[in-house]
């Protein structure tokens, strides 16, 4: 079957489109390229599941369909070679508040919540708005142009203390695309182990695996004995453009952390919309095709985006192995001390700012939009920084 991925959606006129954060924060002569919010229609599966389900007409409080965890369970064992049971998920609006509500249920007041950084800005804020000690190690820089960006470990290990008691991870990450290496896992789950940690692991972005040799494997699966201490963060949302939606899963092996984390929630969240649910499940269970198309404009746009970055002195990018979010160093490319700011006022061009991201200097660029746009960006980011910095 054929998907269409190049026809432009309309999302921001009125007569087209809704509002839209990725498309009406910025004036209209500002092509965004920012939040993680692709421009692509959802699967036709998906479409026409929640077209039957608004025919229903009637919306009330709805339950967790056994159809959709058995979904997840067949989606996990098929495409990460994990075996998870249907009572070890647990559905909630967003992962977002994932991140938050592990951490309510798993630390105290006073203890400290450890990130990795540069990180996906609200890993940056859960300690804050939790009542919680904020720490952050940072991944060591690619070593040479091309090389990926890895895991210090040795950073990590020396920003804990006894107060550390929870490891907020990424897994693929979010921003530089790494796809973790076994080795550097290894690692973490050895310092996670000793340190007595419990681990979130966010792995939205797993699906999205652009290098062809690529596997993704839960940090629970590869490493059973740490499926006790660990909250495994999954949603449709980023691979199917479902992100309005607001369904996300916890899947939560040990007992006692579910019941734990369950709690947390009690109260403080509404149930997972009624339409989201819909979507999930015919996400999971009928658009496998649609994945494997959009696999393929992926990874079309990241070597197109790859050119286009080696033609501009003084920035480097790393090629992301995952998700359509590239990481570009603009630290030598002439752009001042604000970045983000210089390319949406002298290009036209709005990318995520990565001092939000505990990275300055830094941007993250979203080329999950059709070729057109993103050729438009482009050219109109060629003006800016093909001229060698001053």
């Amino acid at each position: 079957m054929a998907f269409d991925f190049a026809t432009p959606v309309e999302r921001r006129h009125p007569e087209g489109g809704y509002p839209s954060q990725k498309w009406h924060r910025y004036a209209e002569d500002v092509l965004p390229l920012w939040v993680a919010d692709m421009d692509f229609r959802a699967p036709p599966a998906v479409v026409e599941a929640l077209k039957a389900r608004i025919d229903h007409g009637v919306y009330g409080y709805g339950e967790i369909p056994a159809s959709l965890t058995k979904a997840l369970c067949r989606w996990s064992a098929t495409h990460y070679d994990w075996v998870i049971e249907a009572d070890w998920q647990h559905w909630l609006p967003g992962v977002v508040p994932a991140l938050h509500f592990a951490a309510l249920a798993l630390t105290d007041p006073g203890d400290a919540i450890l990130s990795v950084a540069p990180i996906y800005p609200p890993f940056l804020a859960v300690a804050e708005r939790t009542g919680r000690q904020a720490q952050t190690a940072m991944l060591a820089e690619p070593a040479a142009l091309g090389e990926p960006w890895r895991l210090d470990i040795a950073a990590l290990e020396a920003a804990i203390t006894p107060q550390t008691r929870l490891l907020l991870w990424c897994h693929p990450h979010n921003p530089t695309g790494r796809v973790w290496s076994e080795e550097e896992l290894a690692a973490l789950a050895e310092l996670v182990e000793r340190h007595d940690l419990w681990v979130v692991s966010d792995e939205l972005h797993c699906d999205l695996l652009l290098d062809e040799d690529a596997q993704h494997r839960p940090l629970a699966a590869l490493f059973p004995a740490l499926a006790r201490r660990t909250i495994t963060l999954w949603a449709p949302s980023k691979t199917f453009n479902l992100a309005g939606l607001t369904s996300a899963c916890a899947v939560i092996p040990d007992p006692q952390v579910r019941q734990r984390f369950a709690t947390a929630c009690k109260g403080l969240l509404p149930d997972v919309n009624v339409l989201g649910l819909v979507a999930a499940e015919a996400a999971y269970r009928e658009s496998e095709p649609w994945r494997q198309a959009l696999l393929a404009v992926l990874r079309a746009h990241r070597a197109t985006l790859e050119s286009a970055a080696a033609r501009w002195p003084g920035v480097e990018m790393s090629p992301p192995q995952a998700t359509y979010l590239a990481w570009l160093d603009v630290r030598r490319a002439g752009l001042g001390e604000a970045p983000y700011q210089a390319l949406k006022e002298r290009a036209g061009v709005a990318l995520s700012d990565g001092a939000t991201f505990g990275r300055p200097g830094f941007l993250r660029l979203n080329f999950g939009t059709t070729a057109a746009q993103l050729e438009a960006a482009l050219t109109r980011m060629d003006r800016v920084l093909a001229e060698p910095a001053q």
